[in-house]
């Protein structure tokens, strides 16, 4: 079956989640993109996938032409990470997240970026047990936040979210909590000493 998704104007990770999700039930792909950096995340994903992929341009836009190949194997796009965290040793995967921004340096990207990581977290196949919260991360579950849904989304699929207590009240916000529930440390603690793996932002 033939497809056909126009990703133009989506900002990382979406072009490449939507393909994923598209390829599951289509054996020729056709994706539009407007941004160069998406098209190369688009193509190295179709390509460590197994498929063949063939691009035109045409006024800035992108089309690639991503083509199934038969007994294709995922291979190197959700790799190594996805084989381990589902490794009996790594089941148990606990995410601490003490900030509600990622990486040093801007803070607008870095909260652009948090807000990606959660999303891509949200829609891939590696679900946690649980997502810690502490400090400034716990403003992430409250009212306001832009990554409020995909935390709920984590909820709704079985993630336990602990939000620090100590620090809800550091902020004056824990009448805002509106995904997980109020934790303490002494849980926080046990959930870390209990994980299987812990992945901190």
């Amino acid at each position: 079956m033939e497809k056909k998704i126009d990703c133009r104007g989506l900002a990382c990770p979406q072009p490449v989640l939507e393909t994923k999700k598209t390829l599951e039930d289509a054996e020729e792909l056709f994706v539009l993109l407007d941004n160069p950096s998406s098209k190369d995340n688009v193509r190295r994903f179709a390509e460590s996938q197994g498929h063949q992929v063939s691009i035109t341009e045409e006024k800035g836009v992108f089309e690639l032409k991503i083509k199934k190949q038969k007994g294709s194997e995922k291979s190197a796009f959700e790799p190594k990470i996805s084989k381990a965290l589902q490794s009996p040793s790594s089941s148990e995967l606990v995410v601490f997240i003490d900030t509600d921004s990622m990486g040093r340096g801007s803070e607008e990207l870095g909260k652009i970026l948090m807000r990606s990581f959660l999303q891509t977290l949200e829609q891939s196949d590696i679900q946690p047990k649980k997502i810690i919260l502490m400090n400034s991360g716990v403003n992430l579950a409250c009212q306001g936040s832009e990554a409020l849904e995909d935390l709920q989304e984590l909820a709704s699929k079985g993630a336990e979210i602990l939000a620090c207590g100590t620090c809800l009240d550091f902020f004056g916000i824990k009448k805002n909590l509106m995904a997980g529930k109020v934790s303490n440390m002494y849980e926080i603690l046990n959930s870390l000493a209990q994980a299987g793996k812990v992945l901190k932002t």
